[in-house]
């Protein structure tokens, strides 16, 4: 008995398209209310390794989706640079203190690895964190803190106020020795111990030597100001997921200072948005990620809905090739995402961006094209939609032509910057169309 086969499920994406876009008609229907209301926010949510982490294809995928849908916002960050890590150039993060970081990459270890995927913590005060943001197409009007069960251990600040305080110090004199002189006919000169001749002037020794010179704090004193610098925390809002705060005037810089009730201090991401609607796309990506590390840390699930997905797209699979897993237990890692995503009750459709092409050892990576047909097999069937970025990109036989073009880096693995956007750029295409298919149907 010859038995028949669904080709519709296992039918090959058509060139550049999205394929079972079906699945996000609803998201489709919110984007053209959108267009026509202008009154809402639509949050897009995209997961990854260090293709995403670096932000350069999403910031491409954001930058041209706003142009179409409005600017709502520059969505989630993370001050990759205090967790010593390469991040996005639009926003720039420094401290006055050290931050300690651990990464889900590692194993498990209980830490604060929430929503960005990287836990950043201190156990002391005492620090300013200060964020600029550098294009100036995201300054923000509203600011968003997350934490592990949002807790309020952040206050916010936008500026600071100069304190002064008048006090009194002893006066400080120099004195040159002369010849014969000794630090005892010295100190009684100024009414001093010889102690505090040798502490202030770090000698070891009873020795002088004409000549040289030494300060002496007399016991005359004189006023003194001084003036500290003090930052002047603003009234903080909350929801069920954030503690945040809007601004009338849109800000590109702003300081995160602890509060004085706590004293742990965990930071899992900020959200910086616009007072307007339109588009919010948040990368988040780790250097070495898979499907495995995220789903080692349940806060990371948890965290999501502070973001409030409407579409999420994910990116993984380079890293599970150079673990070499095979494609079976790959989709077994997808799939466990997919549920631990959907047990906190975020219902939002999915686009899954199969890897792009890569050298494993110097030799084709065929993992990865293990992993794509397998997305695709099974892609109506788990109900996402998919984007084929590794046939996009040529598959295993075009990969010498990404060289030649200069779009894939000396390690055969990551992109150049040009490659990044041009990626970018192809699924932003990919999505539109799919879009103006969904208009026309409509």
């Amino acid at each position: 008995m010859i038995q028949k086969v669904d080709t519709a499920a296992i039918e090959a994406p058509s060139d550049g398209q999205i394929y079972n876009a079906k699945v996000l008609q609803d998201f489709f229907k919110k984007l053209e209310e959108n267009e026509n209301l202008k009154n809402q926010k639509i949050n897009i949510v995209h997961i990854g390794d260090s293709h995403i982490q670096g932000d350069l294809m999403t910031n491409e995928i954001r930058k041209n989706l706003q142009q179409k849908f409005g600017n709502a916002g520059r969505g989630l960050v993370f001050p990759y640079q205090l967790a010593k890590t390469n991040g996005s150039y639009n926003e720039r993060f420094k401290s006055n203190r050290t931050w300690e970081s651990y990464r889900n990459i590692h194993p498990f270890k209980s830490c604060p690895v929430g929503l960005s995927g990287i836990g950043l913590w201190r156990n002391t005060g005492g620090f300013v964190m200060e964020m600029n943001v550098k294009d100036p197409a995201y300054k923000f009007n509203t600011i968003k803190i997350i934490t592990p069960q949002n807790q309020n251990m952040f206050d916010l600040a936008v500026s600071s106020k100069i304190n002064s305080i008048q006090t009194t110090e002893r006066k400080v004199i120099t004195h040159k020795i002369k010849k014969g002189e000794v630090l005892g006919s010295i100190a009684d000169k100024y009414n001093v111990s010889i102690e505090e001749i040798k502490r202030d002037n770090h000698l070891k020794g009873n020795n002088i030597r004409a000549g040289r010179t030494l300060k002496i704090a007399t016991n005359e004193t004189r006023s003194k100001t001084v003036s500290m610098s003090e930052f002047v925390p603003l009234t903080l809002e909350s929801d069920s997921y954030t503690h945040y705060y809007n601004s009338e005037n849109a800000l590109s810089r702003i300081f995160l200072i602890p509060n004085k009730e706590a004293s742990d201090f965990e930071l899992n991401g900020i959200v910086l948005e616009k007072d307007a609607p339109g588009i919010l796309y948040s990368g988040i990506g780790v250097n070495g990620a898979k499907y495995s590390d995220y789903n080692k840390y349940p806060l990371f699930f948890e965290q999501l809905k502070a973001l409030h997905p409407d579409l999420l797209v994910f990116s993984l699979g380079t890293n599970e090739s150079y673990d070499h897993l095979d494609a079976a237990n790959y989709i077994q890692e997808l799939r466990e995402f997919i549920a631990n995503i959907k047990a906190q009750k975020i219902d939002a459709p999915i686009i899954v961006m199969t890897p792009p092409p890569s050298l494993l050892r110097r030799k084709p990576n065929t993992y990865i094209d293990d992993y794509t047909r397998k997305i695709i097999d099974i892609a109506q069937k788990d109900g996402f939609a998919v984007w084929d970025l590794y046939d996009e990109f040529g598959g295993m036989s075009g990969i010498k032509q990404l060289k030649i073009q200069g779009l894939i880096g000396p390690d055969w693995v990551h992109y150049s910057k040009k490659g990044y956007e041009k990626q970018g750029n192809l699924f932003t295409q990919a999505f539109l169309k799919a879009y103006d298919n969904f208009k026309l149907k409509n």
